[in-house]
């Protein structure tokens, strides 16, 4: 009898245990990521971190079975539901297209163009390190600065960090709407037609809208028009960036497996094409084992996902919307 209670007491203290191991992670994960709320909120964050955790758990032991190519993991944005992570962080918005955005030149696919069979321009010079656009939609710009940036680098040989807070606040006029969205295309005619955009030393990003206070003394790039990449064409995008340098892209990227990335390959097969809502940049490219990919460069920070990048699926029906809409400044 008395071995039979010292056994269910044992058994009722692991399950007790074992009850209080999410509750002592949660507690870790906001410490670990500096996060700190009331009573009531936390209650709501938690129990949205919870799901999380447990979709993060099944995914990756499928992963490890190889049912999908990529992980995840519980990052800084691991409390927060996909609804309002994609309204804070994922700001490409195509119905702010504007007239004023002018002409641009078409990149067509050309089967005789000779172009290599995996490229990655960090290791040629042409990429900035990771930047985080905090919480404010304002992926576009940094989309847009990191594809001049490679231009302006292949140009002059020399890679000048550039502002994307003067976009976030000078290029309204031509449709862009700060925080609330905007386009690349946009915001390379701003850049044309301002005659430059200042660095990132001389205009320092903010993550809030503000005054627009673009000085013309502090250019670091000019462009003298832009290029628009045949669209959902994934051959025309890869004989882009694989000649010409990084290319500014959109994808869907409103899925919590994009949230919560860490490594592999991304595939998902709820994305949609046509549906975009954040601008990054298309970094290079090539293929792991018999998987192809896109190398990609997001604006979330280095915490973010490979080192603040992803890998996303290349030659798999244009998932996410790679190719449907990609653009690059001419310098």
């Amino acid at each position: 009898m008395m071995k039979l209670t010292i056994f269910v007491l044992t058994i009722s203290i692991a399950l007790s245990m074992a009850a209080e191991n999410p509750l002592r992670e949660w507690i870790k994960y906001k410490k670990t990521h500096a996060k700190s709320y009331s009573a009531n909120e936390d209650r709501v964050r938690y129990g949205i971190w919870k799901s999380n955790s447990e979709y993060v758990v099944k995914h990756n032991d499928e992963a490890d079975k190889g049912i999908h190519t990529f992980w995840l993991k519980m990052n800084k944005f691991a409390d927060m539901t996909s609804q309002e992570f994609v309204k804070i962080y994922n700001g490409f918005n195509a119905s702010l297209s504007s007239s004023q955005a002018g002409s641009n030149m078409l990149f067509v696919n050309n089967e005789n163009l000779k172009v290599p069979d995996s490229i990655d321009w960090r290791t040629k010079g042409y990429v900035t390190p990771v930047k985080n656009q905090g919480q404010c939609g304002s992926c576009w710009s940094f989309s847009t600065t990191g594809s001049l940036e490679g231009q302006h680098f292949r140009s002059t040989g020399k890679l000048v960090s550039l502002s994307e807070q003067n976009l976030v606040d000078c290029s309204a006029k031509e449709g862009n709407a700060g925080c609330n969205g905007g386009l690349m295309d946009q915001a390379f005619q701003y850049i044309k037609e301002n005659n430059g955009i200042d660095t990132e030393a001389s205009y320092p990003y903010k993550a809030v809208d503000g005054k627009c206070h673009f000085s013309a003394s502090n250019v670091g790039a000019t462009v003298s028009g832009y290029v628009d990449v045949q669209t959902k064409d994934e051959d025309a995008l890869k004989q882009a960036v694989g000649t010409v340098g990084p290319v500014s892209i959109a994808i869907d990227a409103s899925h919590i497996s994009f949230q919560l990335y860490s490594h592999g390959i991304y595939y998902e097969r709820f994305c949609s094409q046509t549906r975009l809502d954040h601008g990054v940049l298309a970094a290079g490219y090539g293929t792991d084992g018999e998987s192809d990919y896109w190398l990609v460069k997001n604006s979330w920070g280095e915490s973010w996902g490979d080192s603040g990048y992803i890998k996303m699926s290349r030659n798999r029906r244009n998932n996410c919307g790679v190719a449907t809409s990609a653009s690059y400044p001419t310098v």
